[in-house]
């Protein structure tokens, strides 16, 4: 007959998913529109990578677009940042999010998405449709002025 020792004291990490608001609902802004959603990305903004670094943030928002919070996924180099889609939808999940707008920053001022930019884009749509997470827009965010791609009609379907 074997004995089997059973051995509990193996340790795993945990994961605890938990959002918290300060805010009430009727206290989070609405987002109607792209200048909407830029003016709370420019008060977000770190003013002091603006003209340095390029960052990326996200904007979530619930069923009725209103905004639930902007979190900065990435910061990066001088003219390009590497954006890890993963981090942003673990916040949408996270967050309970139905919506996403994306935002990042030319340092430079140049308001012209980068065929990089518009493909990133892309990656963030295909990987919402499987997790029920649309991506409104991607605004590109200067010191001055904004660009919207759904205002340019450039949003994937």
């Amino acid at each position: 007959m074997v004995s089997h020792n059973m051995d509990f004291t193996k340790k795993v990490a945990e994961v605890e998913l938990v959002y918290k608001s300060d805010l009430q609902l009727t206290d989070r802004p609405k987002i109607k529109s792209s200048i909407d959603a830029y003016e709370i990305f420019y008060e977000s903004w770190d003013m002091n990578k603006i003209e340095m670094q390029e960052q990326f943030s996200i904007m979530l928002l619930d069923n009725a677009n209103t905004c639930l919070c902007v979190s900065t996924i990435a910061t990066g180099s001088i003219n390009s940042c590497m954006v890890d889609l993963r981090l942003a939808f673990a916040a949408a999940l996270k967050a309970r999010a139905t919506s996403m707008i994306l935002a990042h920053n030319h340092p430079s001022g140049n308001t012209t998405f980068s065929d990089n930019d518009k493909w990133l884009t892309r990656k963030f749509a295909e990987a919402g449709k499987i997790l029920d997470i649309k991506i409104l827009d991607h605004i590109l965010i200067t010191n001055s002025r904004h660009a919207s791609l759904a205002d340019e009609g450039l949003m994937p379907s």
